[in-house]
Order: structure tokens, then sequence, then C-alpha cells
């Protein structure tokens, strides 16, 4: 039986359990978790049968955001996503980009956020999507509702 955290090497298990089932794979940073992510993954959840989220490892995250972040670790990070209920499994990833797992994993349906098009996305994570035959779906951000905003009110007080 799969945990809800499931390390990167295991991450082709997830495909091989679920083989019958559509799998939504979605990922990010999720440092500050807000409603605007809470809102963004069960959306996503809706999409098919198995929602696993990549999470970006520290180190990762130091890379995409700077050397402040980020806030909460990985671990932290991973079992507060792990703890919704719309979230059935979360593989921490080092890499900076998610192509490797996405190959690994070979989801059904690769889900962004509105802050991506398909045009935006990395082109290798884009051809890591196509080679497996999944679809990618961009679904809109929450207004008002991001990490870095949070961080802003926070240094404010």
């Amino acid at each position: 039986m799969l945990g809800k955290i499931v390390p990167e090497p295991e991450a082709a298990i997830i495909r091989k359990t679920y083989a019958s089932q559509r799998i939504v794979f979605t990922n990010g940073c999720f440092d500050l978790l807000h409603v605007g992510h809470v809102r963004y993954l069960a959306a996503a959840k809706q999409l098919g049968d198995i929602l696993v989220v990549g999470l970006n490892s520290d180190a990762s995250v130091r890379l995409l955001k700077g050397p402040d972040r980020p806030i909460n670790s990985e671990s932290d990070r991973a079992e507060i996503l792990a703890a919704l209920t719309v979230v059935d499994h979360v593989v921490i990833f080092q890499e900076m980009r998610v192509t490797r797992l996405i190959s690994s994993l070979q989801p059904n349906l690769y889900v962004k956020g509105g802050d991506y098009s398909v045009d935006s996305l990395p082109r290798d994570e884009v051809d890591a999507v196509r080679s497996v035959g999944a679809e990618i779906k961009i679904m809109p951000l929450v207004p008002g509702r991001s990490t870095t905003q949070l961080i802003e009110a926070i240094q404010k007080t």
C-alpha cells in the first residue's frame, strides 16, 4: 500500500497502482499554503480520479525563488499537502523542472495554474507530457491570492 508521501524513485508505482484510473498531476513549491492553492488543488482533483502533487525540494525552491525561500521545509510542505483530502499522493522532486517525474508517473492530465500558458511552460516539460500521451490543462488563478502577497503582507507588520 502506498503512503500519501511517495519517494521520487517510487513514483512509477503510482501509475501501476492506478493503471485503470485517470491520474491528474500538478506541481509547485506550495510554500505558504493559502486558499488559492486549496481551490486550485480541489479543482484539479475534479478532473480525474487520483491527484498527485509534485513538490519542489528545498534546493529547487531556492533556485527558483531565491535564497530566502522556502519559508517552510519540504517535509513540512509535503505533510501539509498530504493532509488535504483532495491530494492522493505527494512526491518531492529535486530538479528545478518536473520533466523526469512526468516521465516516471505518466499522468493522464498535467495541470498548471493560470500564471502559465501552454506556450510559456518549459519546452522540456511540454515534451515530457506529450511523450506520455497526457493532456495539459491551465486552471485560472484565484485573484488576490499568492504566496508572494502573503510574504509581503507579513513583512509590512
